[in-house]
């Protein structure tokens, strides 16, 4: 029983050193939390959100297999889609069942969709990336493959591809652009 106390007796002067000055102290009620006073954009630079991930088989509703199989240079033997609405994420895969095609469309807060596009595609190591006309991001070529993303008004659109050529993930990008009217 002594060896706790004096074990205890530590954490207790350690916790009351970094209490918060503003609490009240114990044993008291706390009073009803103020309103939120500073904006979202204020609140600290906005995040990505986490990567979408495949959860049922495709087809992609605005992506033919065939145009995926054309811009790549691959035979697309499945298509998986994502959850994430009103676009799912759509992945495109080989015949060896490795995903080739991944297109990621985010549509919401501007800031959240710049989030997506730095995130994809840094601005510190991508080449900038203007296509179409008015969308702006990046393109990076990678060991891994290649990315394309870019944003325009609350909207990322992100192609990753297992090819080196960014000139692959731009095409498909520019046609999803297209054929969503984005």
């Amino acid at each position: 029983m002594r060896r706790a106390v004096i074990l205890a007796a530590p954490l207790l002067t350690i916790a009351a050193c970094t209490a918060d000055p503003a609490a009240p102290p114990a044993g008291t009620s706390a009073p009803p939390p103020a309103a939120q006073t500073t904006s979202p954009a204020s609140a600290g630079p906005a995040a990505a959100p986490p990567p979408p991930e495949p959860v049922a088989d495709g087809p992609c509703p605005y992506l033919e297999s065939s145009v995926v199989a054309d811009a790549n240079g691959q035979r697309v033997t499945k298509v998986r889609t994502s959850a994430d609405k009103p676009h799912p994420a759509c992945f495109f895969y080989r015949p060896d069942g490795s995903v080739q095609l991944t297109v990621q469309i985010y549509s919401g807060d501007p800031a959240i969709a710049k989030a997506v596009v730095d995130e994809a595609a840094p601005i510190a190591t991508s080449n900038p990336a203007s296509s179409p006309a008015g969308w702006k991001g990046g393109s990076l070529s990678t060991d891994q493959g290649a990315v394309y993303a870019v944003g325009k008004a609350g909207t990322a659109v992100v192609v990753s591809t297992n090819q080196h050529q960014t000139i692959k993930a731009r095409r498909v990008s520019e046609i999803v652009i297209g054929k969503l009217g984005l």
